[in-house]
């Protein structure tokens, strides 16, 4: 539930956005092409800060799967799809929402949002994909844009506190969140009309067809959601609510599909199935040793790749070292190249404290793929666990080059540099973690404690200096000083 605590948080930020979006339209030099109304009521550079907004809360307050594996897979695949989607900006935001229930979602600025449930509830990447498209076509059509200007009230700083309200009901699973702003901020107009529904669903097909995959694949995503629509009785998950099902719905995505030339397109792919096994045995598992019997069986009943690897990941999470090693050798004889079975073994032999077999192991794919993402910060946790502590701190510091606004890699590097006693290090990356989840008052506080660690280097103590400042204007601004 959306506590009143987190109401005012989220109030207080949108009034420091606002205040960042005022200095915004004075030094705003893209002006929008004569006619457009719509980057007339809002830039692409003030949905940008919404988004950091919007990220903030959604960092701040819901769970998030800090897995890189996952996350690559599906910065990757979304990167592929907006290629041929009509999303010009392409710098997008991506975070995972660790809950099983089915959503997706995108906000201003390039945010999109999956829960972990949606590969559990898409059978295959075609219709895993097949949301993703619609989610980049409510970005390319700036729906969210559109929506204000239909509007009565058009000002910026209402919008944002429709971006809170959605930020909340996203981050709790919990529609009700959406009254929390003032009532003439109706629930329906931070919904899509049918109109910018049917809209995304063309473009998001179109989008899925460019990308090679079968085109029947989105009538089969909406045909899972009808069959959960169904089963979820009056308590149906939130992104069937702002996106409901309709027969309609169905008939013209299956229509569309028809009435193409192309009669097959790419279904599935290896790593969907291992990420969606990997979900299973997070979501799915019962006690420990329960785990391990249920994924054991249901991968003697189905022996798929997804429930295979479910199985493994059951005997690693329960400690089963050895049964795990010795069963994902079995998958990788069959898959030798693929980087998440790779990756996957050399997590194992960390769990297992084997640490020189985990570092030949993932050493596998950072000499084929130099500076791989998950495979850097898996290399990074092994070191740090082998107590090199200075190594493992310079792979995440060449991360954060390229990924700097990752509060996952700020923790973990804090995490690396108090174990390696490296304190003022830590609290600076602490305080570059609170900043990620707009928590200023936090934030302040680290970057003073590792200023008064950081003694007489007039470097450091200017870099800080800036930081504590930064963090000031943002905390009067929260506080409404």
């Amino acid at each position: 539930m959306v506590t009143s605590k987190t109401s005012i948080r989220a109030l207080l930020l949108i009034s420091a956005i606002c205040s960042t979006v005022t200095v915004s339209q004075n030094k705003d030099l893209n002006l929008p092409d004569l006619g457009d109304r719509v980057s007339g009521v809002v830039s692409g550079e003030q949905e940008r800060i919404i988004g950091r907004g919007f990220l903030e809360q959604v960092y701040a307050q819901a769970p998030i799967i800090n897995d890189p594996v996952i996350q690559e897979y599906s910065e990757l695949l979304i990167y592929r799809l907006s290629e041929t989607s009509q999303v010009k900006d392409r710098q997008f935001s991506i975070v995972l929402i660790d809950d099983s229930s089915l959503n997706a979602f995108a906000a201003p600025g390039g945010v999109i949002g999956i829960n972990g449930g949606l590969f559990l509830n898409a059978n295959n990447e075609a219709q895993f994909s097949s949301v993703l498209g619609h989610e980049l076509a409510h970005l390319s059509q700036r729906h969210f844009a559109r929506n204000i200007l239909r509007g009565q009230d058009t000002s910026l700083a209402s919008s944002l506190i429709m971006i809170s309200s959605l930020a909340l009901a996203v981050i709790s699973n919990n529609p009700t969140a959406f009254s929390i702003g003032p009532a003439a901020l109706a629930q329906q107009r931070l919904r899509y009309s049918r109109i910018f529904e049917r809209e995304a669903d063309r473009y998001g097909f179109n989008n899925l067809v460019a990308a090679g995959y079968d085109p029947a694949s989105m009538g089969e995503m909406f045909e899972n959601m009808g069959k959960i629509r169904r089963l979820s009785g009056d308590n149906p998950p939130e992104f069937l609510l702002t996106h409901p099902v309709s027969s309609s719905r169905v008939s013209d995505a299956f229509n569309a599909a028809d009435q193409l030339e192309i009669s097959d397109g790419k279904k599935d792919s290896l790593n969907f199935q291992l990420i969606k096994g990997l979900l299973q045995a997070r979501y799915m598992s019962k006690s420990p040793q329960g785990s391990i019997r249920y994924f054991q069986k249901l991968y003697e009943e189905e022996p798929s790749n997804k429930n295979h690897y479910s199985y493994i990941i059951a005997l690693k999470l329960n400690g089963d070292f050895s049964e795990a090693i010795k069963e994902i050798e079995k998958l990788l004889t069959k898959f030798p190249k693929n980087i998440i079975l790779t990756i996957g073994k050399a997590e194992i032999l960390l769990d297992a404290k084997q640490y020189k077999l985990a570092i030949q192991q993932i050493d596998k794919v950072l000499v084929i793929s130099p500076g791989n993402y998950p495979a850097s910060f898996i290399k990074a946790k092994i070191l740090s666990a082998s107590s090199k502590g200075i190594a493992a701190e310079s792979i995440l510091r060449d991360l954060l080059i390229s990924r700097n606004r990752d509060p996952n890699l700020w923790l973990q590097l804090s995490e690396i540099q108090r174990a390696a006693k490296n304190i003022a290090g830590y609290h600076l990356s602490r305080g570059e973690y609170y900043t990620l989840l707009g928590d200023a008052e936090n934030a302040l506080n680290q970057f003073q404690f590792a200023l008064k660690i950081a003694g007489n280097s007039f470097q450091i103590s200017e870099t800080i200096m800036t930081k504590i400042q930064s963090s000031q204007e943002r905390l009067k601004e929260q506080r409404g000083l």
